[in-house]
């Protein structure tokens, strides 16, 4: 064989050998390809919207069993969403004087402790607060949405109003700066950056809901969520917002407005019930009271009648319904609601809570005892 004939020979054995290289980087491409599908669509999910003639529930904050380091990875592969990306309208808060005020710490509360001393994290929390007042998927006032199943010890969907942050105490410049926030967020001022986003939860989590809502904003280690499909988009945020929020309360030791609407002393914290029914001795009924919705007690007419409260808020415990009646004469306390007028006048105190409907009040009889304020009288 001559040297041409060799080299021929040569090149036709590269060229072949070059054609299998290449051909085996493809088949190895594809099957990577394939498999980092697969690996994307378990990692996200195809979000699919609630219909629009459903108003959908709001899921609870249960979290998957994951490491931190899975819970970011994870969070980092679901795509952020920035079609139909939409600015929050201002919200002024129709109410005025007290309610105003109570609507404002129970604000702050959510920002303060949810977000801590940071002014650009508790607006966007403050504005998720807004964002959910207005949706028809969440209660139509302030305190109704940040209380949200704060009764149940799991469930509730702001975790420090259930799982016993409250008895953490901010300083009172801290308190104050997001009482001003809050302020600013129901005179009209917005957070942009967060959109009409309704949920968040930190990237070091992974909430099950995650996978089935969009992920439309990154605010530090904070990712907020909305809803897919018409629940995400302007039209669903028209509802009307409550002006009236009444008094919570979880919020008595460090809102003094929440306190004094309830008739206790500023400061007074509703997780010391326990110890103050020594102060407000229960005589007789204790026993029976337990797990009840209405409850029929003889109260001490020698302790502060401020101190009814604490006995009713321990009594009542996490029913969402509860009511609290006590007389200070034993002679006329009924056992039961068949009570005649003469009983019914001689009543001494009162309390009344109904979670659904949003309503807690606490009343006394101001024949008896006078009050400053005349709304915390019995009606005659």
């Amino acid at each position: 064989m001559d040297a041409t004939s060799d080299r021929s020979a040569s090149w036709r054995r590269d060229w072949t050998g070059w054609l299998f290289v290449l051909l085996a980087a493809f088949a190895i491409g594809a099957v990577l390809h394939a498999s980092g599908d697969r690996v994307g669509r378990i990692a996200q999910p195809r979000q699919v919207a609630p219909p629009a003639n459903v108003v959908p529930e709001a899921p609870p904050m249960v979290l998957a069993p994951v490491t931190e380091a899975d819970a970011r990875a994870q969070n980092a592969a679901i795509a952020l969403v920035t079609r139909g990306f939409a600015a929050p309208r201002p919200f002024v808060y129709a109410g005025n004087g007290d309610a105003r005020a109570r609507a404002r710490d129970c604000l702050a509360a959510a920002m303060l402790y949810e977000a801590g001393d940071d002014a650009r994290g508790q607006q966007a929390v403050g504005q998720v607060v807004i964002n959910r007042a207005r949706h028809p998927a969440f209660p139509k006032s302030i305190c109704g949405v940040v209380f949200e199943g704060s009764e149940r010890t799991t469930g509730c969907q702001f975790t420090f109003t259930c799982d016993g942050a409250l008895a953490r105490r901010y300083s009172d410049a801290a308190w104050q700066r997001a009482r001003n926030n809050a302020d600013l967020m129901l005179s009209g001022g917005t957070y942009p950056r967060v959109g009409l986003a309704t949920h968040y939860h930190t990237d070091w989590v992974r909430p099950y809901w995650s996978d089935s809502l969009e992920k439309i904003a990154i605010e530090g280690t904070h990712l907020f969520f909305r809803w897919p499909g018409f629940w995400g988009t302007p039209g669903a945020f028209r509802g009307a917002v409550s002006g009236g929020d009444g008094p919570v309360a979880k919020l008595a030791a460090i809102s003094p407005l929440h306190a004094l609407a309830l008739g206790l002393p500023a400061g007074s914290a509703p997780a010391d019930a326990n110890a103050a029914v020594g102060e407000a001795r229960v005589v007789a009924g204790l026993g029976d009271a337990a797990g009840r919705d209405t409850i029929y007690i003889q109260l001490d007419r020698r302790v502060a009648p401020e101190s009814f409260v604490t006995t009713a808020l321990r009594l009542c415990g996490e029913q969402p319904y509860c009511k609290f009646m006590g007389w200070t004469n034993p002679m006329l306390k009924p056992d039961s609601d068949a009570m005649s007028d003469t009983q019914r006048a001689a009543m001494s105190f009162s309390y009344l809570r109904d979670d659904k409907a949003g309503f807690e009040k606490a009343l006394w009889n101001c024949s008896e005892y006078k009050r400053d304020d005349p709304r915390q009288c019995m009606k005659r």
